[in-house]
């Protein structure tokens, strides 16, 4: 079965439809499927959910979908540093549901486990909590939350071999891998691709089994917010 494709549109063929439900990896801009994202806004699908922790900035990320209008909702954790996200949300134009960190990971995890659904004590008492079911547990209060089962889910990784396995880089493993898992189809793309068996077991974080096509491609790697020191005091 062929997994490994010349770039990012070669790999979206045949899969992008308007509406779909797109799980995509990433915290920030740290190993974010930038040009996946950036393949999926040329394609010109739109009406399109995300679940993804937020939208990046406005120019980069989920960002470039939001200038576009491509998006019609989104499941997020954090607006951030996108000012085109707060505003559509504000006014009205995009939908939102927000939901915690922990929580987002956690449906991810359950649809790439098959779980359709599992109770958490985060966001009970808040608006997390309105209009889902309740239940107690030992004398505590729990919220039903549903696992997320996506149409596609898109990833970023540091390697793969061409069987998919992927290996990602220290922080930007995040996300990304309980969206790859939850998506019908997973498309990542990498920095490397690397013979196969070169790969250590043990180093591998996500098995080919789970993804279903990969591309290598060169990456901006934006840094979100840069901080620096006064050279004197370095």
């Amino acid at each position: 079965m062929k997994k490994v494709y010349a770039n990012a549109t070669e790999a979206l063929d045949g899969i992008l439809r308007d509406g779909m439900l797109i799980a995509a990896g990433g915290f920030g801009l740290c190993g974010i499927p930038e040009l996946l994202l950036q393949a999926i806004k040329e394609s010109g699908v739109k009406d399109l959910t995300f679940a993804s922790n937020n939208a990046g900035v406005d120019d980069f990320g989920i960002g470039i979908l939001l200038q576009t209008r491509q998006v019609n909702k989104m499941i997020s954790s954090y607006v951030g540093e996108n000012a085109e996200f707060m505003r559509q949300y504000l006014s009205g134009e995009l939908d939102l549901e927000f939901t915690p960190q922990g929580t987002l990971a956690e449906r991810m995890r359950a649809g790439g486990a098959g779980i359709p659904g599992f109770y958490t004590k985060t966001g009970v008492g808040t608006v997390i909590a309105e209009g889902k079911e309740h239940k107690d547990f030992n004398g505590e209060t729990y919220i039903l939350e549903e696992g997320i089962f996506a149409d596609l889910a898109i990833v970023k990784a540091w390697k793969a071999d061409d069987t998919g396995n992927l290996v990602f880089r220290k922080t930007a493993r995040n996300f990304n891998v309980p969206a790859a898992t939850c998506g019908k189809i997973c498309v990542a793309e990498v920095e490397e691709i690397v013979p196969r068996g070169s790969l250590d077991p043990d180093c591998i974080h996500l098995p080919g089994i789970y993804v279903h096509r990969v591309i290598q491609g060169q990456h901006e790697k934006r840094i979100e917010q840069r901080t620096t020191r006064k050279k004197e005091e370095a």
